[in-house]
């Protein structure tokens, strides 16, 4: 199928649930984009991970429930966030260790909620690894504006998350509140996640948050430029992997992030070579 045919489907009504997943799948690269810089200037990739993992009790619990999965993952998400947040600031304990005791409990705990669940089905493994058809109406108002409100929050926060990221102390000692800004950052990954777990997947969210801003990094070393591309380019993979998915019957987290994946080594590789020409020069 040719990238134009894709496009005739995606105007095809009956084909709505294409449109929506695409819709949600870009929205998701965006707010996981600027995200996702934060977490890779912080040097804090594992939290997202951790993060992606962590929601998994909340979302296997609606399951068990018949309710809401951005619900039961916002929530997950919300109270683990809260936990490492607080433990974290015991600075005898490295962040990475807190954080992956509660991951690994959070992840356990879902394991425990599955396995109570007579019925799970595909559609709790399409929170796994993603699906086009996961997407409801309700889900893509409720993206929509998450995605406005952690815009709004990354906005306004930007200059003191940057600070404490750059220089912890110094920015306390200014008077900004680092354990604040710990919860902020915290909250929008947890947000990031919970938003893109039903097109990428719960095991391939990292992906998302973290190979666009890692690509934009190579490309630039100015913040502003960096919180711009990073979410052109996971857009870019989530349409391009959305299009392979629907072509070759893809899972479409897995397509989004080989796409994604490809593009960061060709950066990396046309980097490296530019570099080994000027030193020739």
């Amino acid at each position: 199928m040719s990238l134009v045919e894709f496009l005739g489907d995606l105007a095809n009504p009956q084909l709505a649930f294409l449109q929506r997943a695409l819709i949600v799948a870009v929205l998701s690269a965006i707010i996981c984009g600027a995200v996702g810089v934060h977490t890779v200037l912080r040097g804090m990739s594992f939290i997202g991970d951790a993060l992606s993992h962590a929601i998994f009790p909340g979302i296997a619990l609606a399951f068990a429930v018949g309710g809401s999965v951005l619900l039961g993952g916002a929530i997950a998400g919300v109270v683990v966030t809260l936990l490492i947040a607080v433990f974290t600031q015991n600075r005898k304990l490295g962040e990475d260790s807190v954080i992956g005791i509660f991951f690994a409990a959070a992840f356990a705990l879902g394991l425990v909620i599955m396995a109570r669940i007579s019925t799970y089905t595909g559609s709790l493994e399409s929170i796994l690894f993603g699906s086009l058809t996961g997407v409801q109406p309700g889900d893509l108002r409720t993206i929509a504006i998450g995605t406005v409100l952690i815009l709004a929050a990354l906005a306004l926060s930007h200059k003191k998350l940057v600070l404490v990221s750059l220089d912890r102390a110094y920015a306390q000692s200014l008077g900004v509140r680092a354990a604040t800004m710990d919860v902020v950052l915290y909250l929008t990954i947890a947000a990031a996640v919970v938003m893109s777990v039903q097109i990428v997947g719960n095991i391939l969210v990292l992906a998302l948050l973290i190979a666009p801003a890692a690509t934009a990094r190579l490309l630039t070393d100015r913040l502003l430029p960096m919180m711009l591309i990073a979410p052109a380019i996971g857009s870019g993979g989530a349409f391009f992997g959305i299009w392979a998915s629907w072509v070759w019957d893809l899972p479409t987290g897995a397509a989004i992030v080989l796409i994604l994946a490809a593009f960061f080594a060709f950066v990396w590789l046309a980097k490296a070579a530019s570099q080994a020409l000027r030193r020739q020069a």
